[in-house]
């Protein structure tokens, strides 16, 4: 059985080429090949030696994922559906804005995080992509979209940005992202900036404390929620790892991140989280934390709505109004401004096609029930019954 290349990044490759019997530089120049030049045909290698060119033949593929299908919006954001076998479709997003083109990248097919306003963790959880999977998107993306917007000049990058922030939790997928990882700020690959590569998390602690010391790159975490109590029924990873024990991991990163900041997601949902107690809350939650060392950026999401979620978005002055409230307290804040939501490209929404093994029906029904429950409960006490 032959190997996938997409598989390696360059330490892999350098020790699959001389298990060939070939020396490191020709690692290097394979890599060049498939990444920067995005050659699948060994005879397109024009500077390898024909002898090694048949070696690899016989020996590895440089196979990306099979494309479902291509979604525009009237924005200018493309989706991507991709098979990954066994009845599983990812899906990856590109994101062109004036200054950078975004690529948002999928790291399994679906989740078993199970968040409630995350329409990937309505799907459920099928398995985890392998490093070839998590790669092949952006291979893909920057040489399709290289030809599609007619830059074939191989120094001028389309996707300057990648943000591991498509279908599943990349943090339980680590031992596959980290090459991955490595591939993009390779300079014989995507040579992407550490700033310019973002994981998103919704808070494995271990593996942020892992990130810190094996590849620190920008990190995002899905927070959501100022207290224990809401963000269980929000992010019921909360339950493992709770907020007080989350942000100590965050301060620890921030020591080794490429950036002074850890940016905190919050998905603002009507009458859920996105009340003026809850943006106090957050003030004085980050105050705290901010007194051992970490520095925070906000980046409020309105909430995207699907069926299944039984949630709805919060409306723009509440948005603003909230915002507010932590901008006065002196906190760096933005609001995400909406994309893709036409073809369902927009935060939260991707979803692909999951063959289910961790009965997220079930899951999913018992975390409606708590929330309706801790919301009669806290009508309870304001009507003073």
């Amino acid at each position: 059985m032959t190997v996938n290349l997409l598989d390696y990044d360059l330490e892999g490759l350098a020790a699959f080429c001389e298990q060939l019997g070939q020396k490191r530089f020709r690692a290097t120049q394979l890599f060049r090949w498939i990444h920067q030049k995005g050659a699948s045909d060994f005879e397109q290698m024009t500077d390898l030696a024909k002898s090694l060119r048949e070696k690899l033949a016989g020996a590895a593929h440089v196979h990306g994922l099979k494309l479902v299908s291509r979604h525009e919006s009237a924005d200018g954001t493309i989706k991507w559906l991709f098979d990954v076998g066994a009845g599983d479709v990812i899906e990856t997003v590109f994101i062109p804005e004036t200054d950078r083109g975004t690529l948002c990248i999928s790291s399994q097919a679906g989740c078993a995080v199970g968040c409630r306003f995350c329409s990937t963790g309505h799907q459920g959880f099928s398995r985890n992509l392998t490093t070839g999977e998590i790669i092949s998107q952006l291979w893909f993306a920057e040489h399709f979209l290289r030809q599609h917007l007619g830059r074939q000049n191989q120094q001028e990058r389309v996707i300057s940005n990648v943000v591991m922030m498509g279908m599943g939790e990349p943090l339980q997928n680590y031992s596959q992202l980290l090459p991955a990882l490595r591939v993009m700020l390779d300079d014989h690959g995507y040579g992407l900036s550490r700033r310019r590569v973002t994981v998103s998390t919704s808070g494995v602690v271990p593996m942020i404390d892992r990130l810190a010391k094996d590849c620190p790159v920008a990190l995002a975490v899905s927070l959501h929620a100022p207290q224990d109590a809401l963000r269980d029924n929000l992010v019921p990873l909360n339950k493992k790892y709770p907020i007080a024990e989350l942000l100590q991991a965050c301060t620890r990163y921030q020591a080794a991140a490429p950036r002074d900041f850890i940016t905190f997601e919050y998905c603002m949902l009507d009458g859920v989280n996105d009340q003026p107690e809850h943006a106090r809350e957050l003030v004085a939650l980050m105050k705290t934390h901010a007194a051992q060392g970490l520095s925070c950026k906000f980046n409020l999401i309105p909430f995207n709505p699907f069926p299944a979620s039984g949630l709805k978005r919060s409306s723009m002055p509440q948005v603003m109004a909230f915002a507010k409230i932590l901008l006065d307290a002196g906190i760096v804040t933005t609001v995400r401004k909406t994309r893709g939501d036409d073809i369902d490209a927009a935060c939260g929404q991707l979803a692909g096609d999951v063959q289910d093994r961790t009965g997220v029906d079930q899951r999913m029904a018992a975390q409606r029930q708590g929330m309706l429950a801790g919301i009669k409960v806290v009508v309870a006490k304001e009507m003073d019954i």
